[in-house]
């Protein structure tokens, strides 16, 4: 009984440890060059996720102009970014999404756009598929569990169907098959626990989808849900939120700190300001410098651009990226 009192209050007060003080001083900065430029084109978005943290949907009106996407793309060209990383919402929602593709795929660098899959089940949208085969674009496509039932529940009732038509679609252009056009899936856990081994996951979405549906594809990442956003108010309104704070707070693997993708990259919201990932998008926390795209812009073309390098915002949300074997835009870092 005393150890299980002991073991309480000592967890009691890991929980209470801010995320920056279990952060080393070198990795509380970013890389001295930065690969990764994120673009959220909006929080518009023809589902509903219950994982959503930034609690995107049919009724935000939040979209980048193309004055903005234009800046992204002067930066694109101004710095040495080695990838525009595209996403939403569900970008293509963005009436200047093609646009800004298109444009972004002129460039010598790696395109990739973040969907939903249903979004091009759509007839309004449906030929974005055959463009970005056209153009190269590598497809990061979420795909929940690859159980009908288990999708449906986290994206609503037939999102599961519309998801398979569209994959099916994607390999009969030629994604997924070694042709250069990649197309990688993303796993959300379906409620407050942590991902499994990622590479069982992939082993086992290959076997099923590929037995069930003949579907092939690229890679698989598996992403802990953030308790931002919709997903936090979900485990709120069911008394669950501070246990999985706490799970994740417990789980801390100080091995994932050096792979955190706020530390290689730059992230822009919808209006211009500037993130160190789209969570702090979410946590409305900028960079502690205040930039926005535009000032990155204007002093490239003023010749005097600006440092990549700078300190990075933490707070609790945090413990989610570095949690078990940790977690990223591109899935396990550790």
């Amino acid at each position: 009984m005393a150890a299980t009192v002991a073991l309480g209050v000592a967890l009691a007060a890991t929980v209470e440890i801010p995320f920056i003080d279990r952060v080393d001083e070198d990795n509380r900065i970013t890389r001295e060059s930065l690969e990764i430029l994120q673009v959220n084109v909006g929080a518009k978005c023809n589902l509903r996720c219950k994982h959503c943290h930034i609690q995107a949907g049919p009724d935000r009106e939040e979209l980048m102009n193309r004055q903005t996407m234009q800046a992204c793309l002067d930066v694109l060209d101004a710095y040495d970014f080695k990838t525009l990383d595209i996403t939403g919402g569900a970008p293509e929602l963005n009436p200047d999404f093609e646009w800004f593709v298109t444009e972004a795929c002129k460039r010598d660098v790696t395109v990739m756009t973040r969907c939903n899959l249903v979004i091009l089940d759509t007839p309004e949208h449906a030929h974005l598929a055959e463009l970005y085969a056209r153009l190269g674009v590598q497809v990061v496509a979420s795909l929940p569990h690859f159980v009908q039932k288990n999708t449906d529940n986290q994206r609503g009732d037939g999102t599961f169907d519309a998801s398979i038509r569209v994959l099916q679609w994607l390999n009969a252009l030629g994604y997924g098959k070694g042709s250069g056009l990649e197309l990688n899936l993303v796993y959300n856990p379906g409620g407050p626990f942590l991902p499994g081994s990622q590479d069982q996951l992939e082993a086992e979405y290959r076997r099923r989808l590929q037995a069930g549906f003949d579907i092939v594809f690229d890679h698989l990442f598996a992403i802990t849900n953030n308790p931002l956003g919709r997903f936090a108010a979900a485990l709120s309104a069911k008394g669950k939120l501070q246990d999985y704070r706490d799970k994740l707070v417990t789980s801390f693997n100080p091995g994932t700190l050096p792979n955190m993708m706020c530390r290689n990259q730059l992230s822009v919201g919808w209006d211009g300001r500037c993130y160190d990932c789209d969570f702090n998008q979410a946590a409305e926390l900028p960079c502690g410098d205040g930039r926005t795209i535009f000032d990155y812009r204007d002093a490239a073309q003023a010749c005097k651009p600006l440092d990549l390098k700078r300190s990075i915002e933490f707070d609790g949300h945090c413990y989610a990226c570095c949690a078990g074997s940790g977690s990223s835009c591109g899935g396990a870092t550790g």
